[in-house]
């Protein structure tokens, strides 16, 4: 098939899923149906060969196919692919989060700040008018309470009177719109410190909340959750494995369970492991910067204490940078309660995705099962093989690399999310790398094992158990972003899950928003009453000479 036509059938087919779907109660988004639609193409099980027209039946074949297990609810697979959607489409970086906030914070300003900045020396009557706006921008800009807080409102226009007195209106009319710009956000930064100031000294401080101690309180225990749901999927991760090492050594013995749904359960509660690592990451960094922050935040008040005390006249030179030093940390505090709202939400709603382990693998059914069964955890495994390494002349032309001849050995990028490159195609298994076996370097890619043995076995054929990796993948969708194999996959990963340059081998072509935008009045507006563009009103006045 061609690829323009390829495209057009698979929106169609995306199209009659999607509503096939609705049409029984499920909604769901065009890029979860897109990627289950074209995972159903790609599993060698369906038969379904991209190189031939598809025909109406196959067509319809393929809709229902992808109906049934987007509607299955017993599907562990199904539940992966929905949390690997979710995550991608709503995870984002401190950097990412907080660009998109200020972002967000600009759009809201905007309005007021153009009013302010486009006024020009014909508003000085409304000079009042103009300084009650300001005080609602540094209100605003601030976060620190709202403009209907009048006791909040009251604090802001003393302070801002305090280093923008009224009189120096006519001088602000006069700037040009980017200074305009620039002098408000310093004003902001000016008056927030100032409130800070008071609030510890106990003379204001309306609407603004105690961050530091909030967040002291609320971060150990969003951070405890992670980390104890984190535990917990790492013990089910262990079990299933522990299960299918067994079942794989006695297949009699497991007779009534279904070794497919065990792999998804397993991969499942990998890929839940992976994020909640993520958000565990990025909680701990968070708790660093606040603990950070309030050390600064309580140095800079006390050198602002001692510089003020009680006199009555101070040099701007001396307190200004201070306060404005005190608002910026502050800004970090609210940077860190947006970032572990966002944290606490993500937590919450990944949640809904493992459930259906408890549904398919009920405790008790797990330890009836697991009688007998040594279930050993990843640190067990890895402290088994520490003793082992690949003996390097063993091999020609193979290239290994070990810790204490590799420079920066422990950031190498390892394929497969760090699983054994063996076990997933072989065993289908995701089985904990040990990179002190040694790490196999093969065009340019580094692959770890869980033993020596299964070292050996994949060095001799790289290339062919790197094939039965995608084989497998291909079988068990959740495995493509699972073990990173977006180089592989590209026309099948949401170009989404490709953002993270740090986590993909081939990195997409840099692209971003841009605009630009003229001021509308770029040098003061000076306007000539007796300038005339009408060429019959000039005729008139030049015959009434």
């Amino acid at each position: 098939m061609s690829g323009e036509l390829t495209q057009s059938v698979i929106k169609r087919i995306i199209r009659q899923v999607g509503l096939e779907c609705a049409a029984q109660g499920q909604t769901l988004s065009e890029t979860l149906v897109a990627f289950m639609v074209k995972a159903v193409v790609l599993d060698p099980r369906n038969d379904f060969n991209m190189d031939q027209i598809l025909t109406e039946n196959n067509m319809q074949e393929l809709i229902q196919l992808c109906v049934t297990r987007l509607l299955d609810t017993t599907n562990p697979s199904l539940s992966t692919v929905k949390m690997q959607v979710y995550f991608d489409m709503n995870y984002a970086n401190r950097d990412e989060l907080l660009s998109e906030q200020e972002h967000v914070l600009e759009g809201k300003l905007a309005p007021v700040v153009r009013t302010i900045t486009e006024a020009g020396p014909g508003a000085q009557e409304e000079g009042e008018n103009m300084y009650q706006k300001i005080v609602t921008y540094v209100l605003l800009r601030s976060g620190l309470g709202s403009p209907t807080d009048i006791e909040a409102v009251r604090e802001v226009t003393a302070a801002l009177q305090s280093v923008f007195p009224q009189t120096e209106m006519i001088t602000f009319i006069s700037l040009s719109r980017k200074d305009k710009e620039q002098q408000l956000k310093d004003l902001a930064m000016l008056v927030t410190g100032i409130r800070l100031y008071n609030k510890q000294c106990h003379k204001g401080g309306s609407g603004i909340d105690d961050l530091p101690a909030i967040l002291n309180k609320a971060i150990p225990s969003a951070t405890q959750i992670v980390d104890e749901r984190l535990n917990s999927c790492q013990l089910l991760a262990h079990r299933y494995t522990a299960l299918l090492e067994s079942k794989q050594e006695d297949p009699h013995r497991y007779s009534q369970l279904s070794t497919f749904k065990l792999k998804e359960a397993l991969f499942n509660a990998r890929q839940y492991e992976g994020f909640l690592c993520i958000l565990l990451t990025d909680a701990i960094t968070n708790a660093r910067e606040v603990e950070s922050l309030g050390v600064q935040f309580e140095a800079t008040m006390r050198v602002l204490k001692n510089t003020v005390q009680d006199k009555t006249s101070i040099e701007s030179k001396d307190v200004f940078p201070l306060l404005m030093e005190l608002s910026k940390l502050w800004t970090g505090f609210q940077d860190a309660k947006l970032l572990l709202s966002f944290l606490t939400n993500m937590t919450d709603n990944l949640q809904q995705f493992s459930e259906i382990q408890s549904q398919i693998f009920p405790e008790e059914m797990l330890t009836s099962l697991l009688e007998g069964v040594t279930v050993k955890s990843d640190e067990e495994r890895i402290k088994e093989t520490m003793g082992t390494r690949v003996n390097v002349s063993d091999f020609k032309n193979q290239e290994w690399l070990f810790p204490e001849t590799t420079d920066d050995f422990d950031e190498l990028l390892i394929q497969y999310h760090s699983f054994c490159a063996h076990s997933i195609g072989v065993k289908g298994l995701t089985l904990v790398g040990n990179p002190a076996i040694g790490i196999l370097k093969h065009k340019e890619k580094c692959y770890v094992f869980s033993s020596k043995e299964a070292a050996y076995i994949f060095a001799r054929d790289p290339d062919k158990f790197i094939q039965l990796n995608v084989e497998k993948a291909k079988e068990y969708p959740e495995l493509i972003q699972l073990l990173e194999l977006h180089h592989q996959f590209e026309y099948l990963v949401p170009h989404a899950q490709t953002r993270n340059a740090n986590k993909c081998l081939t990195k997409p072509p840099p692209k971003c928003d841009s605009s630009t935008q003229t001021d509308t009045h770029i040098l003061p507006p000076t306007i000539v009453r007796s300038y005339e563009w009408n060429e019959w009103e000039l005729r008139r006045k030049a015959i009434k000479l």
